[in-house]
C-alpha cells in the first residue's frame, strides 16, 4: 500500500513531454490537475473496489490520466519533492527527512526546477492548495517562490 495515492499525473506529462502543446483540432491547451492524498491506499477508492464510495475522486479519474505506479516513499516529504520536480529524492538530498520539520533549512534545491515552474514558462496559470510540507525557511521555498501563481494552505506538515 502507498503511503501516498496520485490520482492524476498528468502534471509530469505537461513538463517532460510536450503536453503543454495547443491540441491539433481545438487549439486549447489540457488543464492539468495533480490530486494527491497523503496515507490513502490503493483500495480506498471507488475506483479501485473500495467498500467506501468516492464518487469525486472517482469522476476525476475517469475523465483524467491516470498513472498509478508512482512509487513513494514512507514519508510525505521525499514523495513531495521528488513529485514536484520529477526526480529522485536520493537526487534532491530530501531522501533522509521523514518529514521537514518546522525550522529546519531543508527543501527542494533552487537548482531543480518544479512542474510548477516548468508549466509557468509554459504561460501556465498554477496554483496549489494544501499542504506543501518540502521547505519553508524562506520565502524562496514555499510555492509562490517555486513557481505557482497562488496558494492557500499549511507550509508544514500540520495545522491546528
Amino acid at each position: 500500500r502507498n503511503s501516498t495515492m496520485v490520482f492524476l499525473l498528468a502534471v509530469l506529462l505537461a513538463a517532460t513531454l510536450g503536453a503543454a502543446a495547443p491540441h491539433p483540432r481545438t487549439g486549447t491547451r489540457p488543464n492539468v490537475v495533480l490530486y494527491v492524498a497523503d496515507d490513502l491506499g490503493w483500495a480506498d477508492v471507488g475506483y479501485h473496489g473500495s467498500n467506501f464510495p468516492t464518487p469525486e475522486i472517482d469522476r476525476l479519474a475517469a475523465s483524467g490520466v491516470r498513472l498509478e505506479r508512482f512509487y513513494t516513499y514512507p514519508q510525505c516529504s521525499p514523495t513531495r519533492s521528488a513529485l514536484l520536480t520529477g526526480r529522485f529524492a536520493f537526487r534532491l538530498g530530501t531522501q533522509h527527512f521523514a518529514t521537514i520539520m518546522p525550522g529546519a533549512t531543508a527543501g527542494i534545491p533552487r537548482e531543480a526546477e518544479t512542474l510548477a515552474e516548468t508549466l509557468r514558462a509554459a504561460s501556465y496559470a498554477t496554483a496549489a492548495i494544501g499542504k506543501w510540507h518540502v521547505g519553508a525557511a524562506s520565502q524562496t521555498q514555499l510555492p509562490l517562490g517555486r513557481g505557482f501563481d497562488s496558494y492557500v494552505g499549511y507550509a508544514n506538515g500540520m495545522c491546528d
